[in-house]
């Protein structure tokens, strides 16, 4: 060996610091501290995308877990919006299923709570000065709040909806209704009466002036309205019911004017209170037995909408837009004389609150009561038009408390899961109208037989007429009906009996609108002069 590799006292050289130890990765990702700016950023789109902030501060699988629910979540969402719409329909009628959609909100709104505090504290950097821990404060309590809100409106609606099914859809006795009876599973249609009432402030008692049968084919959804005239005589009973031996030429109530149809459901309780045994609403009964044999049908169901609360609905949407193309009086009854208060000039796009709605609704003075039922559909579609989802969700629970003071009904909770799914048949079903007006009988002196006859027509057209429209042979056509009495210019001839889309006839008829208003306004006259 030389003496260089065995001299140990030789001086090596000049000492030199040792290397540092190379970085773990995840200490190198953590290097580069992260500014007040990306951390307040980062905390919003975590709010926005829960999970974000986990992801950004290295918390992968809790981040991972996070995100990954969240967009289940929005894709249960979006299907239920799209191709689970009955699935979410038939929820909507649970009030059980209700209760757990409710709990589910809660939940979720806490645990969406949570990560968005949790991710903000998860960002923030150790050294962080005051000002910018209250800056971040005060960011994190905004995003609560934010969350908070449609959380909040969505338990609202959850829970408003669980009393509207509740209140509306009680199990209620009726003498017309029995739980052995399925007319969804018995029978091939379910047939629905629709009742408009104008009960209210300073009226006695509920007429009816709209009456209108529903009947629903259960397998296709097509459906077939029946209008029947408010001022229809000698109603029918059915043979086996005791309102047959009550009135067996037809209700009558003592004067031509407490008789008609409209009086039904006022009079017939008034004078016989317990005649059909126990039940929560006589009146429906009655108008139920009466039109059913009418028409030669069992009617199932009924609705009645009172416009004694209609007012108050269309001042919970905010008020609804229609088109005027003629006079429209305010008040005024032309059987005592009364004037009218005001006219609604004719006019395009009017916005009305409750009162003014509920006064184009009901006007009849010096019109006919074609013409009204005709602004009745117009109102009704504009009221579909101001009902936006926004609207809604915002002020569901006022508008789901209007409409349990304004709808009754007797149908069962046990039957909405059935007809959610013939709604949803009928949204894409053909819907035709009869309309039993003096075009088609005398309603003084009504032929029920041919009202039946030409029920059973509309809803089993007979083969022969189907074979020779499809041979191209033509049909025999009904009499022309006899032309309308001269009017006054722009006010509406009665269009009794046409089938007409609510679209076209509810829009602005700028012609018709300029003869009204060269005409002027009409004057205050009593009836007939």
């Amino acid at each position: 060996m030389s003496e260089r590799e065995w001299d140990v006292t030789r001086p090596i050289g000049p000492s030199r610091p040792l290397p540092p130890p190379p970085e773990s990765p995840k200490r190198a990702s953590q290097a580069p501290g992260r500014g007040l700016a990306a951390t307040l950023g980062l905390t919003v789109l975590n709010a926005v995308l829960p999970g974000t902030a986990f992801l950004a501060a290295g918390r992968r699988r809790l981040g991972a877990l996070v995100l990954g629910v969240f967009l289940l979540l929005v894709g249960a969402a979006a299907w239920l919006a799209t191709a689970g719409q009955r699935v979410a329909a038939q929820v909507a009628v649970d009030a059980r299923a209700l209760m757990w959609v409710f709990g589910g909100i809660v939940v979720l709104g806490l645990l969406w709570v949570v990560v968005v505090v949790g991710g903000y504290r998860a960002l923030l950097p150790r050294r962080t000065s005051r000002g910018g821990k209250v800056l971040g404060g005060v960011l994190v309590a905004a995003l609560v709040a934010g969350v908070a809100y449609p959380v909040v409106t969505a338990g609202q609606v959850a829970l408003a909806q669980r009393g509207l099914i509740d209140g509306l859809f009680a199990d209620r006795e009726s003498a017309t209704v029995t739980d052995s009876v399925d007319p969804f599973g018995d029978q091939e249609r379910v047939n629905v009466l629709l009742l408009g009432g104008d009960g209210g402030e300073g009226r006695e008692g509920v007429r009816t002036d709209t009456v209108i049968v529903a009947s629903v084919d259960t397998d296709t959804g097509d459906t077939t309205l029946f209008s029947l005239p408010r001022n229809l005589e000698d109603l029918p009973f059915p043979e086996d019911s005791p309102l047959s031996e009550i009135y067996p030429e037809g209700f009558h109530a003592g004067s031509e004017s407490e008789s008609l149809l409209n009086a039904v459901y006022r009079n017939g309780p008034r004078d016989h209170p317990d005649v059909l045994g126990p039940t929560d609403d006589p009146g429906a009964d009655f108008l139920k037995l009466g039109v059913g044999e009418a028409l030669g049908l069992d009617i199932h169901y009924f609705v009645l909408v009172n416009l004694d609360g209609f007012s108050r609905l269309v001042d919970a949407l905010g008020g609804i837009t229609v088109n005027v193309n003629y006079w429209v009086p305010i008040n005024g009854n032309p059987g005592t004389g009364e004037l009218p208060d005001d006219y609604i000039q004719p006019g395009p796009d009017q916005q009305m609150d409750g009162a003014r709605a509920l006064a184009f609704a009901r006007g009849r003075f010096g019109l006919t009561d074609y013409d009204r039922m005709a602004r009745q559909r117009c109102t009704i579609d504009a009221i579909i038009d101001a009902a936006d989802p926004v609207t809604l969700l915002e002020r569901y629970q006022e508008l789901a408390d209007t409409t349990q003071d304004i709808v009754s009904t007797d149908i069962p909770r046990s039957a909405l899961d059935d007809f959610v799914d013939v709604a949803f048949l009928v949204k894409d079903a053909e819907v035709r109208s009869v309309v039993f007006d003096d075009t088609v009988i005398e309603p003084a002196y009504p032929d029920y037989d041919r009202m039946r006859a030409i029920v059973d027509e509309a809803l089993d057209p007979a083969p022969a007429a189907d074979d020779a429209a499809a041979n191209g042979t033509p049909t025999p056509t009904a009499a022309p009906a006899p032309s309308s009495p001269t009017v006054a210019p722009g006010v509406p001839t009665g269009e009794a009996g046409a089938v007409t889309d609510v679209t076209d006839a509810c829009a602005y008829d700028p012609v018709r609108a300029a003869e009204a208003l060269a005409a002027g306004e009409p004057p205050n006259q009593a009836a007939g002069d």
